[in-house]
């Protein structure tokens, strides 16, 4: 990667559970916002069109990837003049999916990737994808992920052996009382699963998370957390939103020869032994 300069921005928002059109204005919003602060890229959560726990729904909800909710994010990227990554749910045929798009400027759909590792309950609904995705863009390479896709370093890494200079991750975790008071499910262990992946990739990582309170079913209920954040090769918090709603911009302006240096230090990726991790 050359020089590093560029300005990303992480979304957080809630969502209006089975409902797209207040999203979606919730999205032109902040889209807008990020362009105003300076951004270049704006990533959104994690189905953030529809909402995630959508129940009965979901085929309604699920559009083709060129359908129009699609339509309306490239409309938005091209509004706001900026590149745009959102989560949705997209259908093919019979096959629904959970999907993430990248829109240029112009409001073209760059990409479509599909949520490869599907978790619990997901996997029962949608089908996962087989192909990881890295995107030409004018900011650098980008590498593709949805929520779950980041607990795997396989995965991450193998984006980065694609050429991906910046890996992207729309996302929503979820954790109830059990999961955050028994064994510590919270903001502190995705933080720091952000900034790991970055670091042994020696790479940027930007996540945006969805927050608030969704009823998944009779009795079952989670609330999403951030902290939505930008994190630099060494695992730096750059940009980051802890609570609520709202946009976070890291402007990056870095020299070829300074991430040169740290590469130089962070010798991670050479100095692996695959042989021994068979």
């Amino acid at each position: 990667m050359p020089d590093a300069k560029f300005a990303i921005a992480v979304a957080q928002m809630d969502c209006t559970v089975g409902e797209i059109e207040p999203n979606l204005n919730k999205i032109r919003r902040l889209a807008q916002t990020a362009s105003e602060l300076g951004a270049q890229l704006v990533i959104f959560p994690e189905c953030a069109v529809t909402g995630y726990f959508v129940g009965d729904k979901l085929s309604e909800l699920a559009a083709p990837p060129d359908g129009a909710p699609s339509k309306a994010l490239g409309d938005i990227a091209r509004s706001a003049n900026l590149h745009l990554a959102c989560g949705l749910f997209t259908s093919e045929g019979d096959a629904i999916r959970n999907t993430q798009q990248m829109f240029s400027p112009q409001g073209e759909c760059l990409a479509t990737y599909h949520k490869a590792h599907l978790f619990s309950a997901e996997r029962t609904l949608c089908e996962p994808g087989n192909n990881p995705v890295v995107v030409d863009t004018a900011l650098g390479r980008i590498g593709m992920t949805i929520c779950y896709d980041l607990i795997f370093p396989e995965y991450i890494r193998s984006l980065i052996d694609l050429g991906a200079d910046i890996v992207i991750n729309s996302t929503n975790w979820i954790h109830d009382p059990y999961q955050r008071d028994f064994w510590g499910w919270s903001p502190e262990r995705t933080q720091g699963l952000v900034s790991t992946r970055a670091l042994e990739n020696v790479a940027f990582v930007a996540m945006s998370c969805r927050v608030g309170h969704e009823v998944a079913g009779p009795d079952l209920a989670f609330d999403s957390f951030g902290p939505s954040c930008v994190v630099s090769p060494s695992g730096k918090i750059l940009a980051r939103i802890v609570d609520g709603e709202g946009v976070a911009v890291a402007h990056v302006d870095i020299s070829e020869s300074e991430l040169d240096r740290w590469r130089g230090i962070a010798t991670y990726r050479i100095d692996r032994r695959p042989e021994l991790y068979r």
